[in-house]
């Protein structure tokens, strides 16, 4: 070992900071630099909507329905 520290992350395999800088600099090319936000703001969506609905949480909507009712 040459002493260097580096994640080893399953989900990644070998990607390495020099592909991941890559990989960055090639959507940032496709997309642009104003969507990127944008996207990672969907994804942060998603991801949060995929987390409640595999925990189980109910839908704030149906809440307030049954409230009503």
């Amino acid at each position: 070992m040459n002493g260097v520290v580096t994640p080893n992350l399953a989900f990644i395999g070998g990607l390495g900071v020099p592909e991941l800088v890559v990989i960055f600099l090639i959507v940032l090319i496709l997309f642009g630099a104003g969507k990127i936000p944008k996207i990672a703001k969907d994804l942060g969506g998603g991801i949060r909507e995929f987390k409640k609905s595999i925990s189980g949480e109910k839908d704030e909507t149906k809440d307030d329905s049954d409230k009503k009712a």
